[in-house]
């Protein structure tokens, strides 16, 4: 009687707040129907999967017209290379896998076996060998099999090791892989040991000539220096050298040595040879000869050499030319001329 004096009726509001419960509960159940319902309709639609398809036969046909049938059945291809047995022409399908005829669902993946064509040889074992001998070898079967190309892939990789400098230690395709066409090799080669020392020997008073022997048995890379002989010296010998007699030396260190020109006789030129090597990751076989007018030839050095400035003193017949070879190839040759380089005693 109370809430009537104020202007409430209770029950009619009781009522009016259970009917918009009502409302509210009905509504929440509607949403939750409507979404079930898409639930269920996407659940379907996946269960029900892609479209089946069948797959096509391919096998003997070009690569490129395989792709375009896989492609067309919305089939996509899982490719491998094999090399061909019975002559079959490069680039045919020769397997497939699931065969034709067989149904799958769209977007399945296909594999296929394809053909390198016929291996044309069997790639050598390198690993072992110096890599100046490899170049030989790839060169000289390149120029026998035709459409067969080996090519080495320049600059080497180098690490030391305790095999020789210019050892190949690895190699990649590895020995005895098919060569089909053109093969890229990729390899491995030793730098020598990373500590390699040299002790240097004694050259002081020793003729040029020896001292280009002792060089050459010593395996070290070189500069000379050549002046004029002066009062009570000896002409072509050598009177100073740096590093001195006993030191120790890597293998890469430079050992200069300064000498007294030659006397040339009459006919003869005497000169100091120079050149600039490219620079090398460890020691290369260097030959330095003298051809003679007569067409023989006549060695001066024969060692290893890091690259750098070479320079080498010589008394050679007017008419010779020097030549000098880097592993077994000849890079350059100069005309010996009766012109006399003009010698000097500064610095020394």
């Amino acid at each position: 009687m109370a809430f009537k004096n104020f202007g409430f009726d209770l029950e009619s509001l009781e009522d009016y707040m259970g009917n918009h419960l009502r409302l509210f509960i009905s509504f929440t159940i509607g949403l939750l129907v409507f979404v079930g319902m898409i639930a269920l309709s996407i659940f379907f639609i996946a269960v029900r999967g892609k479209e089946q398809v069948m797959v096509p036969d391919v096998t003997g046909k070009e690569l490129t017209q395989a792709l375009l049938e896989l492609q067309t059945k919305e089939l996509f291809p899982k490719i491998q290379l094999r090399t061909a047995e019975g002559g079959e022409e490069r680039g045919l399908v020769l397997e497939q896998e699931p065969e034709a005829g067989t149904i799958v669902k769209a977007e399945r993946r296909i594999n296929l076996v394809i053909s390198q064509g016929m291996a044309l040889d069997k790639l050598g074992d390198y690993v072992g060998k110096n890599i100046n001998d490899v170049r030989q070898e790839i060169q000289a079967r390149n120029a026998q099999v035709e459409n067969m190309v080996i090519t080495l892939k320049e600059p080497f990789m180098y690490q030391y090791s305790g095999e020789t400098a210019g050892i190949v230690l690895q190699q990649s395709p590895p020995p005895d892989s098919d060569i089909t066409g053109h093969v890229t090799l990729e390899l491995v080669v030793s730098r020598g040991q990373e500590n390699a020392r040299l002790t240097v020997p004694n050259f002081v008073g020793l003729p040029v000539q020896d001292a280009l022997a002792r060089l050459s048995q010593l395996k070290a890379s070189f500069v000379f220096t050549m002046r004029t002989a002066a009062e009570g010296e000896s002409p072509g010998t050598v009177f100073s050298q740096n590093p001195a007699n006993g030191t120790e030396i890597y293998a890469t260190d430079k050992i200069t040595l300064n000498v007294t020109a030659p006397a040339p006789a009459p006919g003869e030129t005497v000169g100091l040879f120079r050149f600039n090597l490219p620079s090398n990751p460890y020691p290369l076989p260097m030959l330095l000869e003298a051809e003679l007018p007569n067409g023989t030839r006549q060695q001066l050095v024969s060692t290893n050499h890091s690259g750098g400035e070479i320079a080498v003193p010589y008394r050679l017949p007017n008419g010779s030319s020097i030549v000098l070879s880097m592993v077994n190839r000849e890079i350059f040759r100069q005309p010996i001329t009766a012109q006399t380089e003009p010698l000097s005693m500064d610095g020394l």
